[in-house]
């Protein structure tokens, strides 16, 4: 079969007549489908549902501390034990948090801008033209918290390795670069896992700032979609690694249990080094006299240790894979051949799948399946401002819907983005 580029104007108007009668047909459907966000499926919460029958045994710690009352500020030490398994640090390094890892982020940034960092030469509220560096495409919500506190978002290209670090290195010999968001492994949308060369990279470069930070936020670390522990990826330990190479208070690490068990219930916590750790409790002490220990309890207690919560999110790809995997052979059924003209990823891992339609056309596409019935998140919104430059990524989350209505969204994706190229090449004719 001819790829589009190949075909001569009266093919392409033919092409664009039967894709815009399959268009049609999909309207008429009247359908209500939703890939917007990565949430889990009810059925993946389902999973944790005994999760607090465990507090049947008592509320007491091991060391017979009682997590209904007030005190333990960083956390009950069972679950700081088992994120500083998962993240591969030391549990004195671990501070416990309430459900959402976003909040954490949110108040460590926010204690920057109020009091800096424990090697800042003033707080960050104080730096005029203060910046903040974005991999892009990237998470849309770690944009939203730097663009919130008045930083100017630098989009970094992504590579298939993590952010092209030539430009990380020369952009931080700006000494109003800050920080820079990081996700490592399965990164948020196109699932790529930090190579080892880009880890050390960030850890060792010389940065204008002496306060400049890596948000390491490690969201996706034990989300894997495969049971073969060879496709799992293996990060160092990013405090240690900046430690080798005398930068230790470089990074603040965060994870949750957010998609391990309840979005809205989990816990969440931030890694430090000791400097970084000291400074912080200087401020968290005075916002709060604990978080929710009796969560944490039921937590540790439902998944004790790292090998309990790689056999739980087991139990998670189990579902999300034939989810992610049908995507995958739609996409592939409607457009492969035209490699040139749209391509997408296929990870191993993490909540999203992302698909590069031909430059120019995302936004149509995005509009054009909204009015088929089929939400997708807005074009551009992986990119700081929300503003894609070559106008192509789109961000899939085919975790929470259905595999039917996965199939029919993906199709009617795949459909839009083929009369938006067709016009693209009719225009250019």
């Amino acid at each position: 079969m001819k790829g589009y580029r190949e075909m001569t104007k009266e093919e392409l108007i033919q092409a664009r007549g039967e894709l815009i009668e399959r268009y049609e047909k999909c309207k008429a459907l009247n359908l209500t489908l939703d890939m917007t966000r990565g949430k889990p499926s009810p059925v993946q919460l389902d999973l944790s549902n005994d999760i607090y029958d465990t507090l049947k045994d008592g509320f007491k710690t091991a060391k017979n501390e009682d997590t209904r009352n007030y005190g333990i500020a960083p956390g009950i030490e069972e679950i700081r034990a088992i994120f500083g398994e998962l993240l591969g640090t030391d549990k004195d390094n671990i501070f416990m948090g309430n459900s959402s890892s976003l909040n954490q982020m949110y108040d460590a940034l926010m204690r920057s801008m109020v009091f800096g960092e424990v090697d800042s030469p003033k707080p960050w509220s104080q730096v005029e033209g203060r910046k903040w560096l974005c991999p892009a495409p990237g998470y849309d919500r770690h944009f939203r918290v730097t663009e919130t506190m008045g930083f100017e978002l630098i989009a970094v290209p992504m590579t298939e390795n993590g952010p092209d670090m030539d430009v990380v290195e020369e952009l931080v010999k700006d000494e109003n670069v800050k920080g820079i968001w990081c996700v490592p492994c399965y990164s948020n949308p196109d699932g790529v896992v930090y190579s080892a060369e880009v880890c050390e990279r960030l850890a060792k470069m010389e940065t204008a700032a002496p306060d400049f930070r890596i948000f390491w936020d490690n969201a996706y670390v034990v989300h894997h979609l495969y049971e073969d522990r060879n496709t799992w990826g293996k990060l160092p330990d990013m405090l240690s690694l900046c430690e080798s190479y005398g930068h230790a208070n470089r990074v603040y690490e965060f994870a949750s249990s957010s998609k391990i068990t309840f979005a809205g219930g989990g816990i969440s916590c931030f890694a430090a080094n000791k400097d970084n750790m000291t400074w912080a409790k200087k401020f968290l002490n005075a916002q709060a006299i604990c978080t929710n220990k009796v969560n944490q309890l039921a937590h540790s207690r439902f998944l004790p240790d790292a090998e309990a919560v790689y056999a739980h999110m087991m139990k998670h790809a189990a579902i999300l894979r034939p989810k992610f995997e049908a995507c995958q052979k739609v996409l592939n059924e409607e457009l492969g051949g035209n490699g040139d003209l749209w391509h997408w990823t296929n990870p191993k891992g993490g909540y999203f799948v992302s698909f590069y339609a031909m430059p120019g056309t995302a936004a149509k596409i995005v509009s054009m399946c909204k009015e088929a019935g089929v939400a997708l998140t807005p074009a551009g919104a992986s990119y700081p401002y929300g503003k894609d430059p070559s106008d192509s990524n789109i961000r899939l989350a085919p975790s929470f819907p259905g595999i039917e209505d996965i199939e029919k969204a993906v199709r009617i994706l795949s459909i839009c983005a083929k009369i938006t190229a067709v016009d693209k090449l009719l225009e250019d004719l």
